[in-house]
């Protein structure tokens, strides 16, 4: 097996991690206290994520970044920040199924930017994979409300909630675009640890002058705990693993696994609440294993291609 071949199978393996890191964490958002400013609380989990990166950049010898690489690292941490900050914001504004539904977008809205910016080939195989993963998702978020579709609405926080889903779905695209042009480094470790730095002090700085710092101050330990986690766990190490990922699939493909993140929220579910367990979860669940299959096996036929050519 050849070094692509292994990138690429370590890639989509790493994805798969990636999906239960998150799919742990997405729950967790919604218990933090009300009326903590976002953009502060996105700017300390981001500052915890950086700090739990640093050891692994420090490894790689990373080198300060020239100025086109600092500023496309800049653009990239902003679209980190945006997603997470205005999650945090709608997180008491949008319903669970909208948040849902509006997330399941993100590995489409990254195939149509990745085809503008010439880093994603033209695939229907895989167009139709991610619209059969898109469908299988927002089955398991309606399963999720128990057919409540009155929970699905759309208005200004969901509209602001959508952009930032674009945010995060451009992040992956941009990075693909840097590695191509050499404007960002080889490793996965520094092109997170940049990206979250710089986004992280861009951020911090937008926010003492937009939020009250003083609110800070009504965190508590658990605020504080909860934080810390989702800044080492669903920050610094997923967003390595995207990069990862980022390195040897294509955007379309690595946001491709954020399927799974309501699958593993069920899975959640199910481990709290067993009583919740019923059929209605049963359409989701297999067109989002199918669609995460499909993939799989994609990945595996193209690998499988070179080796019998070069045999």
């Amino acid at each position: 097996m050849s070094g692509t071949d292994t990138n690429a199978a370590g890639a989509h393996l790493g994805m798969f991690v990636w999906a239960l890191i998150v799919g742990a964490s997405f729950p967790a958002v919604g218990l933090l206290s009300e009326g903590l400013p976002p953009l502060l609380l996105t700017a300390m989990r981001f500052a915890i994520a950086a700090l739990a990166m640093l050891p692994m950049t420090w490894r790689a010898g990373a080198a300060l970044p020239g100025p086109a690489g600092m500023l496309l690292y800049a653009v990239m941490g902003l679209c980190l920040a945006g997603f997470f900050g205005i999650m945090f914001w709608a997180a008491h504004r949008v319903t669970a199924l909208s948040m849902s539904a509006l997330f399941v977008s993100m590995p489409l809205l990254a195939y149509g930017l990745g085809r503008m910016l010439g880093v994603e080939p033209r695939a229907g195989r895989l167009l139709a994979i991610l619209a059969l993963g898109a469908f299988g998702a927002l089955a398991l978020a309606v399963a999720q409300t128990g057919g409540n579709l009155a929970e699905l609405r759309f208005g200004w926080a969901e509209a602001a909630f959508f952009a930032g889903c674009i945010a995060s779905a451009l992040y992956p695209v941009l990075s693909k675009w840097g590695l191509a042009r050499g404007l960002l480094s080889k490793s996965a470790a520094v092109r997170t640890f940049w990206s979250l730095a710089v986004g992280g002090l861009l951020i911090a700085v937008v926010g003492i002058f937009a939020e009250p710092v003083a609110a800070m101050a009504r965190m508590d330990l658990g605020d504080v705990l909860l934080v810390a986690y989702l800044g080492v766990f669903s920050s610094g190490v997923t967003f390595w693993l995207m990069q990862r990922g980022t390195g040897a699939l294509t955007p379309g493909a690595v946001t491709a696994y954020s399927y799974l993140v309501p699958f593993v929220s069920m899975l959640v579910l199910f481990v709290t609440r067993p009583a919740a367990i019923g059929w209605h979860w049963l359409p989701g669940s297999l067109l989002v294993i199918a669609a995460i299959a499909l993939l799989l096996r994609g990945g595996a036929a193209k690998r499988a291609g070179p080796a019998r050519q070069g045999a």
